[in-house]
């Protein structure tokens, strides 16, 4: 609900799509906002864990394109749309510096293994998952489902190396990914 309707999807909605009351929502999460912050590191956490076993993978390209399609498939970045409405906690900036480090290190094994493009980097891991992660315009699951699967692959297939162009500059930082988050929340830098 939140992914497709922002900050501002009526709690009532998202109680009855979750099968209990709003009382209930209430009572276990305090606020909204508090609700959304813990979806935050919920999914923060499966992403760490994609990447943890992303990392044991021992083909650093496979590992790399496992993480991101893993990501993409639950929805990693589902929550972004909501960056600077909800205060960011210092639990969710920690978690974020570890999922960080985890896709540095993927994107350093897969450049060393030279099947990664040298020109693309960790946030544009992050952001490639972040725009997969959001839902499609209307047209049914199984279209969107096909072509996300699609234009997954041909991203993919982008980050190989042996592109004749170099990608646009300038390139993305780590710094300009977090700072939507910095708007409300606790300093993450």
């Amino acid at each position: 609900m939140f992914g497709a309707a922002g900050f501002d999807a009526p709690i009532a909605a998202v109680a009855e799509r979750a099968g209990v009351g709003v009382g209930t929502l209430y009572r276990r999460y305090g606020s909204k906002e508090r609700l959304l912050q813990q979806l935050c590191l919920m999914s923060m956490k499966q992403n760490l864990r994609a990447a943890e076993q992303a990392l044991r993978a021992p083909d650093a390209w496979a590992g790399l394109t496992g993480y991101i399609t893993s990501c993409v498939g639950f929805s990693a970045g589902a929550f972004a749309p909501l960056a600077g409405s909800i205060e960011a906690t210092h639990e969710m900036w920690q978690l974020a510096r570890r999922v960080h480090e985890s896709i540095e290190e993927l994107t350093r094994r897969a450049h060393d293994e030279g099947a990664l493009r040298e020109d693309a980097n960790a946030t544009d891991i992050a952001w490639l998952i972040e725009h997969f992660s959001r839902r499609l315009p209307a047209s049914p699951a199984s279209c969107q489902d096909r072509v996300r699967r699609r234009q997954l692959a041909i991203s993919l297939h982008g980050l190989r190396p042996g592109s004749p162009e170099a990608l646009p500059e300038p390139v993305p930082t780590w710094r300009d990914y977090q700072a939507r988050w910095q708007d409300r929340g606790v300093d993450g830098a």
